[in-house]
């Protein structure tokens, strides 16, 4: 979700409490279409807001008999999510008014003796692992596709890694990224697209941008690279993070920022300095939702036997991360400066078998089937 000059703002937050229970009032800059859901397991009171984002601060909600805590964040490209923990059975209800230059809209929650309820659809939560994540775009629908942008990294004058075989990297990520595609494309409802789908050269920033153009639910970029330790081997999983989270992340994010030496001079302009607060704060959102998903693929990957280094989940700076709006991971499937990695890696059937490992997992997570294989239901 990106700011335009007329987005739509919550401009302001007031919390209080009284004999009615807990109440939040929004202020909006305009009229929002809103949307309220009840979440079990455990209990919790959400409230979407549709094209609209807050300029303001989400601090802690006052002591109350109802309401324990607040979670917030992006639960899809257009839809903003405010999710209240439960203490007690409670209701619900939204009211609505409309005020100079804007809307007020309120969110009561309570017992039934003073709050008439407004109606709330159900949705059963997220696997216990799970609940910490914020709530968001796991809960696509079914009849919605799921757009998953492949980025197979380097290419053209690019080639990446070369193992001392001369395996290049760039060939591999291309054929790993055509088996995820094809992997992916065996689930239902899914659309899937590649920033390259030949050996041609793509800027990091421009890869990026191809994940927002299409507005992916989770951007993908595969890697297989090169380490001075030759014993090292395994596959990894990155997120975004102004520090890298340990020395191996910080080489690797520093040779795959590298690659845009590569880049003529049409490539050559810096954007403009995004200081917008709401970029910052999608961001700050779409990172942590990066987490979530970059933790339950390492352990979907684990008990698929994909065998993994230690310390699977890392963060660097990778530059072809930095979408303020798009959940981004980088997948290293293993190293080609080791021997045992390269020839998995140039082996098809074992590409096939790591995409469909990968596939199941990011299909999983956001349609919540990881569940329904966890309880038997499937």
């Amino acid at each position: 979700m990106v700011a335009e000059a007329d987005e739509k703002l919550i401009t302001g937050l007031d919390q209080s409490v009284d004999e009615s229970g807990y109440s939040v009032r929004f202020d909006l800059n305009g009229a929002a279409e809103t949307r309220l859901l009840r979440l079990v397991n455990p209990d919790r009171v959400a409230i979407d807001f549709i094209d609209t984002l807050p300029v303001v601060p989400i601090v802690t909600p006052p002591d109350n008999a109802f309401v324990a805590t607040v979670r917030h964040g992006l639960a899809a490209s257009d839809r903003y999510r405010f999710i209240y923990e439960l203490k007690q059975d409670a209701v619900s209800s939204i009211e609505r008014q409309a005020r100079s230059g804007g809307e007020i809209v309120k969110l009561t929650i309570g017992n039934a003796a003073n709050v008439v309820p407004s109606p709330e659809p159900v949705a059963d939560a997220a696997p216990a692992a799970s609940q910490e994540a914020p709530a968001p775009r796991r809960d696509i629908e079914a009849d919605r596709d799921l757009i998953i942008v492949i980025d197979p990294g380097h290419g053209g004058v690019d080639n990446g890694a070369v193992s001392k075989s001369g395996t290049y990297e760039k060939e591999i990520n291309l054929a790993a990224a055509f088996s995820l595609r094809d992997a992916l494309l065996t689930h239902p409802r899914v659309k899937v697209v590649l920033t390259r789908e030949s050996d041609v050269f793509i800027p990091l920033d421009e890869r990026a941008a191809i994940g927002r153009r299409e507005q992916a639910h989770l951007f993908v970029s595969i890697h297989a690279d090169s380490i001075r330790a030759a014993g090292l081997r395994g596959a990894t999983v990155y997120t975004l993070s102004e520090n890298a989270s340990d020395e191996l992340s910080r080489q690797i994010a520093a040779t795959e920022n590298a690659a845009d030496r590569f880049a003529g001079a049409q490539w050559q302009r810096s954007a403009p300095d995004v200081v917008d607060i709401l970029v910052d704060l999608t961001r700050r959102e779409t990172v942590s939702f990066s987490e979530h998903f970059a933790a339950s693929l390492v352990e979907d990957l684990a008990r698929n036997d994909v065998r993994l280094i230690k310390n699977p989940k890392r963060s660097a700076g990778f530059q072809v991360l930095m979408a303020p709006d798009v959940p981004s991971v980088l997948v290293e499937m293993g190293f080609l400066s080791n021997r045992e990695d390269e020839k998995l890696l140039t082996d098809a059937a074992w590409r096939a078998d790591v995409s469909e490992a990968i596939a199941d997992a990011i299909v999983g997570f956001f349609r919540g089937e990881q569940a329904a294989r966890a309880s038997g239901t499937e």
